[in-house]
């Protein structure tokens, strides 16, 4: 089916959301699939699920979140007629066993038909539409990362690679560490913020800072994943599989900052 549309779940996400569009954009139908999508999708509730997967072939595919990607699922999109899976997985999936990531990974290359997992980097857009906005407005984040370095990705990048991937050829079985192309501490990317916006955010990168605001059980688990990671490395994966060039960092708050960002 060469006009069949390509399923986006999360579609109102950082990310889904912008694969959609881009998807659109270059003229591919899409259904959007999620609690408000075009079409309503729940994990929770696998009667959903049929309406989201009929006549569709490839899949934009997330997991839900802090939950594991049901099994079920993946059997009954292959046994609809799904043939291509595009997974978002995470940076550091391997290093900090992060079996709810792993077990998905799982899912897909064991799927029987095509698969791509996209391993990203933090997402930029965390800083100004996802969890660390609310750290940015109160001028303090806490990290438990010191100074290592992170390879901060643009969410229009990660979908570009994603849209690349559902859409063309030569990526199936590939996993592409998707990266911005730089690396920078959380406190180097506080301070750009702070260059551009005048919004002075103070960065608290200690195992011991972290403590004194996260419950104990939850400190100490994410702590430990997080002392497995090392620096991050800059890939090329943005301009050789999507064919643009990587977002800078300061170009991102250059971008979020004039578009009205942090300003509440």
């Amino acid at each position: 089916m060469a006009d069949a549309p390509i399923l986006v779940l999360g579609a109102t996400g950082s990310t889904g959301r912008r694969v959609a569009a881009r998807l659109a954009d270059l003229g591919h139908a899409v259904r959007r699939a999620s609690r408000r999508g075009d079409v309503r999708f729940d994990w929770t509730d696998p009667g959903t699920w049929p309406a989201a997967l009929t006549g569709v072939e490839r899949v934009y595919l997330m997991a839900p979140h802090e939950l594991p990607i049901d099994p079920a699922f993946v059997g009954e999109a292959v046994a609809r007629g799904v043939r291509r899976f595009v997974l978002l997985s995470s940076r550091g999936v391997v290093e900090m066993r992060d079996e709810r990531l792993l077990a998905a990974e799982r899912l897909v290359r064991g799927s029987g038909v095509g698969w791509t997992v996209l391993r990203p980097d933090w997402f930029n857009q965390n800083f100004d539409e996802g969890f660390f906005r609310p750290s940015v407005l109160a001028g303090e984040l806490v990290v438990p990362l010191g100074e290592k370095a992170q390879t901060f990705v643009d969410a229009d990048d990660i979908a570009a690679v994603a849209v690349a991937a559902l859409t063309g050829d030569g990526h199936e079985g590939r996993v592409y560490e998707v990266t911005g192309p730089e690396a920078l501490s959380f406190r180097q990317a506080l301070a750009v913020i702070g260059e551009v916006t005048g919004r002075r955010v103070e960065y608290r990168g200690t195992a011991d800072d972290y403590r004194a605001v996260v419950p104990a059980e939850t400190a100490e688990r994410q702590i430990r994943a997080w002392d497995a990671l090392g620096d991050g490395e800059p890939t090329d994966v943005v301009a050789r599989v999507a064919g643009r060039e990587p977002t800078r960092f300061r170009d991102y708050v250059t971008r979020a900052w004039d578009a009205g960002a942090w300003r509440g």
